[in-house]
C-alpha cells in the first residue's frame, strides 16, 4: 500500500499556515479584491482647497476628517466651513469632535466658541473659549470672542474687560473693534457702533465684512447715500440692491436683527 496520501496529509498539516490562492468561479469571474484604504489628500491638494468657496471646503474637509478622525486640521477647517455656510449646530458638533481626540487643541476651542456664538447659544462656548484664553493668554482672538460670548449672555462688564485685553494685545485690531460694534448693534446702540466701525475700516487689515457692517450701521442711521456708495464698491449690483432694500425698510429703526449681526461675527 502506498504511503503517498499519508505524506500529503503530513505536508498539508505542516503547511497549514500557508494561504491557498482563491480560484476563479467560472460563473462570477475572479474573486473580489478588498477596496484599498483611502488616504488623506496630499499637502498641495489641501492647500488648494483652502482657497476654494465655503461649500467646496466643507465637502472636502469633512471627507478628510472622516478618512482620519485623528486629523485635527481637517476637523477644525470643516467646522469653519460649516459655520460660514450657516450650519452652526453642525459646526459646533464638528469642533467638539476634534476636542474629544485633542482636548488641548486651541483652534478647535476657538471654533467651538465661534459656532455657539453664531447659533445664539454663546453660553455653551464660554468654557472652550476660557480654556483657549488660559492656554494662550497672549492670543487676542480668545479675548475678542470671549467679549462677544459674555455680551450675548448678558455679562457686559466681563465683555468690556475681555475686549480691552484684546485691544491691549492687538491695538486697533479691526476684528476686535468689529465685535464690539456688532455687540452695540445688537443692543440697538448704533451711535456707539458707528465710530468703532469707522475706526476698524481705517485699519490696513480691515476685511470686507468690516466694511459691510459699517455700511449697515450707516444705512440704519439714515445715512443711506454713504451706505450705498460703500455697498456699490464692495458688492455685485444685485447683492447691493438687496442690501439697500433691507436697509431702507429699517432705516431709522432702533436695532438690527440679532441673527444677522451675530452671523457677521469676526474673531480672527
Amino acid at each position: 500500500m502506498s504511503r503517498t496520501p499519508a505524506r500529503i496529509a503530513t505536508i498539508a498539516l505542516l503547511l497549514g499556515a500557508v494561504a491557498v490562492p482563491a480560484l476563479a468561479d467560472p460563473l462570477t469571474g475572479p474573486p473580489a479584491q478588498a477596496p484599498a484604504a483611502r488616504q488623506s489628500a496630499a499637502p498641495e491638494v489641501r492647500a488648494a482647497y483652502d482657497r476654494a468657496d465655503a461649500l467646496s471646503r466643507q465637502i472636502f474637509w469633512t471627507d478628510q476628517a472622516e478618512i482620519n478622525p485623528m486629523d485635527p486640521v481637517a476637523g477644525v477647517k470643516a467646522a469653519q466651513a460649516l459655520r460660514e455656510l450657516g450650519r452652526f449646530d453642525q459646526a459646533a458638533e464638528m469642533a467638539g469632535k476634534v476636542l474629544l481626540v485633542q482636548p488641548t487643541n486651541v483652534e478647535a476651542m476657538l471654533e467651538t466658541g465661534r459656532a455657539h456664538i453664531a447659533r445664539g447659544q454663546a453660553f455653551y462656548g464660554i468654557a472652550a473659549l476660557e480654556a483657549a484664553r488660559d492656554a494662550r493668554p497672549g492670543d487676542w482672538r480668545a479675548w475678542s470672542l470671549l467679549g462677544a460670548a459674555y455680551e450675548q449672555v448678558r455679562r457686559p462688564a466681563d465683555a468690556t474687560a475681555a475686549w480691552a485685553q484684546a485691544l491691549a494685545i492687538s491695538p486697533d485690531n479691526p476684528d476686535v473693534l468689529t465685535n464690539m460694534a456688532i455687540s452695540a448693534m445688537a443692543r440697538g446702540d448704533t451711535a456707539t457702533a458707528e465710530p468703532l466701525l469707522r475706526r476698524a475700516v481705517a485699519q490696513p487689515g480691515a476685511s470686507l465684512k468690516v466694511r459691510l457692517n459699517l455700511a449697515m450701521v450707516l444705512g440704519l442711521t439714515g445715512k443711506l447715500d454713504e451706505a450705498e456708495q460703500m455697498l456699490r464698491r464692495d458688492l455685485p449690483p444685485e447683492a447691493a440692491d438687496r442690501n439697500l432694500v433691507w436697509l431702507r425698510e429699517r432705516a431709522g429703526g432702533a436695532g438690527v436683527d440679532q441673527a444677522r449681526t451675530w452671523g457677521s461675527l469676526q474673531g480672527g
